[in-house]
């Protein structure tokens, strides 16, 4: 290790402190999203930018139309400029998001407390993503405070976005649609334990069938909705056999999936129902083709209840998330990050390079040309953070590693010699 890069993990070390209060006062403000009333967050992080001395902060209000039409109450983002040297040399973004999903049942603590019991913090979005929020400011800050004596050039931007749970559209993309952000390299939130280079793509549709009211005595006089929902649905468990067939390539990621997550219908128990809804969630392995898999689903919807006189059909599509990757293991940006994990981390083994099913923002650069990998704090796998569960957690020692691994690959992009 040399000399700079021992003064970017000193300085990291001796930060603890302000770094876990910094994540603290995040967890304990709430942004769940639905609701999605996340300007309160956003105020307060632009808040805490300019307490750390980030000199170009920027708290960028999206206009109330948009945030309404993407199903929130309020929005803003938040983005930090910090610029090296001539400032002409890579531009590196660093995106999370501080939008959480609702806490739910079953927690141990208070959700939004921020307990920190026997080396881990609890608290709902500790994990997903508030934490690499907290370790991408504090690896910026090693950098411009740890007295390196290497000359840097470029820029960070520090993208820190509040509609994950709802798609990215007015978070990331948004920013990157109008040239907020110019990234020519992106880090977005992750785990501390695999650098993720691909992710799953989603269709969400609604599917709504409209039959005949009548009433329960003469059941025969009417179309029954939640009938015919009946058997799209053993189509449609039928079809979800196939997909395990279809391996993907990418370590990580298995097959191609699908759940009907939701469903309702009827009037009343004594009313033959004349509408019913399903929604599913159908994933896309990364380079499966989305035209492709949504007519096949339409096709299959549609052929099960065609026998049915009298019966319509609606497939709305709600929701398209493209998949992401695979980036290149040799690319700059995995080589940095994997020599550093291996320069601080090498007594934990080798750090695992994959994709997962989940979808999320990397997405929104991956389309644009950008170079991406997913890397930040917590565990090998998500349901150790319980990540969407209750209780969910960090641990402090995650946090700290994550931000000097991220502060030293930040290190070697941005050194005038690399």
């Amino acid at each position: 290790m040399n000399k700079d890069k021992e003064r970017i993990v000193k300085w990291v070390e001796e930060q603890e402190d302000e770094l876990v209060h910094f994540l603290k006062k995040l967890v304990q403000t709430p942004s769940d999203n639905p609701i999605g009333d996340c300007y309160p967050i956003a105020s307060l992080l632009h808040q805490q930018l300019c307490e750390l001395g980030f000199d170009d902060v920027s708290l960028l209000k999206v206009d109330d139309d948009e945030v309404k039409a993407n199903g929130m109450i309020s929005l803003a983002n938040v983005v930090a400029k910090s610029g090296f040297g001539s400032g002409n040399g890579t531009n590196i973004v660093l995106n999370a998001h501080g939008d959480v999903v609702p806490p739910g049942l079953g927690w141990s603590v208070d959700p939004y407390g921020a307990e920190i019991i026997e080396g881990k913090m609890y608290g709902r979005g500790v994990a997903v993503s508030k934490s690499d929020i907290a370790a991408y400011t504090f690896a910026v800050q090693a950098l411009k405070q740890a007295g390196v004596h290497q000359p840097l050039t470029g820029q960070v931007d520090l993208a820190f976005t509040f509609d994950e749970e709802t798609g990215g559209e007015i978070g990331p993309k948004w920013l990157l649609e109008r040239a907020v952000i110019k990234p020519d390299l992106a880090i977005a939130a992750g785990f501390t334990y695999s650098a993720v280079n691909a992710h799953n793509g989603c269709l969400h549709f609604e599917i709504k069938t409209t039959g005949k009211s009548a009433h329960a005595a003469l059941p025969h006089t009417g179309i029954d909705a939640i009938e015919a929902t009946s058997q799209i649905l053993n189509a449609l468990y039928e079809y979800r056999k196939t997909l395990t067939v279809k391996k993907s390539s990418v370590p990580g990621i298995d097959h191609p999936t699908l759940v009907v997550g939701l469903i309702t219908g009827g009037i009343n128990t004594n009313v033959v129902p004349d509408e019913c809804k399903i929604r599913i969630d159908r994933r896309l392995i990364p380079g499966e083709d989305a035209v492709q898999a949504e007519g096949e689903l339409c096709e299959i919807v549609n052929q099960s209840v065609a026998h049915i006189e009298g019966l319509k059909v609606e497939i709305r599509k709600i929701l398209h998330a493209e998949s992401f990757g695979p980036v290149s293991e040799d690319s700059p940006l995995i080589e940095a990050l994997n020599a550093n994990w291996n320069l601080l981390m090498k007594e934990k083994g080798q750090l695992s390079i994959n994709g997962v099913p989940i979808y999320a923002d990397a997405r929104h650069f991956y389309t644009k040309g950008i170079p991406t990998i997913m890397f930040g704090v917590g565990p090998k796998l998500l349901e150790e953070a319980n990540g969407h569960r209750a209780d969910e957690n960090i641990r402090l020692e995650d946090l700290l590693d994550a931000t000097k691994i991220i502060a030293c690959t930040l290190y070697d992009l941005l050194s005038v010699s690399s």
